[in-house]
């Protein structure tokens, strides 16, 4: 298979089946209650990369159909990380933080030139960011009301002593917007030396050489982290303010 790091065949179906079954079956083993929600995860991966590794295929050609496809990864990012963070409608507003961290990003490495606007450099580098905007979104949502609902007698002192309800809760959710960034953080401390991210293994499979890759893993890098910071920031925000809540942190 020439440069490939992965040969495609029946080797390969049987390592995805045997790893499915290993999460499964570990997961029921230790009580998670997540055995189910593995399996159907990992079904889902199968059939939506089958789909959308034909869409990418006919879309990277045209500069708006692949604009016109990231719109639709925000909308799932959006709607992934909403449901994540509580049930009500308020969930949708996760697109905010997502938009507000990968936008700048993507149009900072367009507009330098760091990325060029064509449609096979756009789609991989915006998913990219997006993805980990809604990770950062999730996670920093979660956790921020999380907080508010277990530490609701500080910010009730808090309002008792003046505080607006913002900065009273602020007080509460904003070191949760630090914890969400830490696995950004651990990810770029540690690249080279525990890690070989996929933008470093992708363009050395492609023929680039070491020092094109290199380039391209510290564009994502760093874009994610700008991005991540951003969304976090975004989301404690929102929290605080009332905008994203759950039915049991209300009133």
């Amino acid at each position: 298979m020439g440069g490939s790091t992965i040969v495609i065949g029946w080797g390969l179906a049987a390592a995805l089946l045997l790893l499915t079954v290993v999460a499964v079956v570990v997961t029921g083993l230790g009580g998670l209650g997540v055995g189910r929600a593995v399996g159907t995860a990992a079904l889902r991966a199968l059939a939506q990369l089958a789909a959308v590794s034909a869409i990418i295929v006919a879309v990277v050609g045209s500069l708006w159909l692949s604009a016109a496809f990231v719109l639709v990864m925000v909308g799932v990012a959006a709607f992934t990380s909403g449901r994540r963070m509580t049930p009500d409608r308020a969930g949708l507003l996760a697109v905010l933080p997502i938009l507000a961290g990968a936008a700048p990003v993507v149009a900072i490495v367009l507009a330098t030139g760091a990325v060029p606007p064509t449609g096979i450099a756009l789609v991989p580098v915006c998913g990219i960011v997006i993805g980990g905007a809604m990770t950062a979104t999730s996670l920093a949502g979660r956790r921020a009301l999380d907080e508010l609902a277990t530490r609701r007698g500080e910010f009730e002192a808090a309002l008792s002593l003046g505080l607006l309800d913002r900065d009273a809760a602020m007080l509460v959710t904003r070191p949760s917007g630090a914890q969400a960034l830490v696995p950004a953080l651990d990810q770029t401390r540690t690249v080279g030396l525990v890690t070989l991210p996929g933008a470093f293994v992708g363009v050395l499979i492609g023929s680039g050489d070491a020092v094109q890759a290199g380039a391209a893993q510290l564009v994502v890098l760093i874009g994610l982290l700008a991005a991540e910071s951003v969304a976090v920031l975004v989301t404690v925000e929102l929290v605080a303010r009332g905008r994203i809540t759950r039915p049991s942190t209300t009133g």
